[in-house]
């Protein structure tokens, strides 16, 4: 019996002291965040209104938007001389005092740095005719930047775009000299048709020979830019450049040069249409005045332009009717400026009415 208990025992501890065998370690488990997306480059940042999505800034832009008009500074030194070279330098630089001086009077950063007050200086003597004189320009400077802009806090503020402000105060003070105009150096007298005189020309742009005289321009001087009009709003080509360079660097939106020159074409199309004897084709109003020079760089300003989606489309639209309305039927050749203002006025409603409902929101 002692004998078997032993034995028993032995068989024990033999068993015991055998290493037993460790069980496999289980699989790790998937994270499921895994599947999620993961952005290359720069991870996500949580920070505090306002947040900075891109690299762009308000210096880069502005100064973008000024090289992208270089084609049509080179255009206005081309066909009219050194006095264009004189009327930007000047307008740019007054456009320039007054901001210095009047941050400096409010005890602001100076914002020189940021170009909007060159671009503004430098939009606007575009939009002059040739013999206006040099004394006007440092006069619509001022006016743009001091009424333009920074009566309404500075930049970002401003209601109207001030380029045109400054264009529509010359406008109404100096009527005769804003609608004072003269044949580029190289003009070819081939290009308009009808009967017309030298001296016929000289006085009237191509908008304003057909508004006064039905004297139609062809379409290939207007392309080129050697036809009467203001500095820089002659050459088609130069215009179209420097907007198409605009867009494609995305400092612009494109839906309102496209829906502003497409509602030109279409209702301005519609006229021609019914009669073409009286009315231009699409083509001219789209190459000749300023509507270029507009459509590009003035109506898409950040600032008073709508932010949503349907009200750039609400707003461009608008512009162009507008301006065929007063082309066709107003008293002044020409409408850019005052479709630009007027939809600028309208854009804080546009913006209203035409914000996405956020999520979760009750309709009233």
């Amino acid at each position: 019996m002692e004998k078997n208990e032993k034995t028993t025992s032995d068989q024990s501890a033999e068993v015991s002291e055998k290493p037993k065998k460790e069980a496999p370690a289980p699989k790790p488990k998937k994270d499921p965040r895994d599947r999620l997306y993961k952005p290359k480059g720069r991870p996500l940042t949580m920070a505090s209104s306002p947040y900075s999505q891109t690299k762009d800034n308000v210096p880069k832009i502005m100064w973008c938007v000024s090289l992208a008009l270089t084609p049509a500074v080179i255009g206005a030194v081309v066909f009219f001389g050194l006095k264009a070279v004189f009327m930007i330098s000047t307008s740019i630089l007054a456009a320039m005092v007054t901001e210095l001086v009047i941050t400096r009077i409010r005890k602001q950063p100076d914002t020189l740095d940021d170009g909007s007050a060159f671009l503004t200086g430098l939009l606007l003597a575009l939009t002059l005719p040739p013999t206006f004189p040099v004394s006007g320009c440092v006069l619509g400077s001022i006016f743009a930047i001091a009424i333009g802009k920074q009566i309404f806090g500075g930049l970002g503020c401003n209601i109207f775009n001030p380029a045109l402000l400054g264009r529509a105060f010359l406008q109404a003070s100096f009527p005769v000299k804003m609608t004072t105009w003269v044949l580029p150096r190289y003009a070819d007298m081939n290009a308009y048709t009808g009967a017309v005189s030298p001296d016929a020309i000289t006085g009237a742009t191509p908008l304003g020979l057909l508004k006064y005289e039905k004297i139609f321009t062809h379409l290939k001087p207007l392309l080129i830019g050697n036809v009467g009009g203001s500095l820089g709003e002659t050459s088609a080509l130069a215009l179209l450049a420097g907007g198409i360079f605009l867009l494609i660097l995305r400092h612009a939106d494109w839906r309102i040069p496209v829906g502003f020159l497409g509602s030109v074409a279409v209702f301005g199309g519609i006229f021609w249409m019914v009669d073409p004897a009286t009315y231009p084709s699409p083509l001219f109003h789209l190459l000749s005045g300023g509507l270029l020079l507009g459509a590009f760089f003035m109506a898409t300003d950040m600032v008073t332009s709508p932010i949503t989606i349907k009200g750039t489309w609400i707003y461009s639209v608008g512009a162009g009717l507008i301006l065929v309305i007063i082309r066709l039927f107003g008293g002044l050749p020409e409408g850019v400026m005052y479709s630009i203002l007027l939809m600028n006025g309208l854009t804080p409603l546009i913006n209203r009415f035409t914000r996405p409902k956020f999520f979760g929101e009750a309709r009233a």
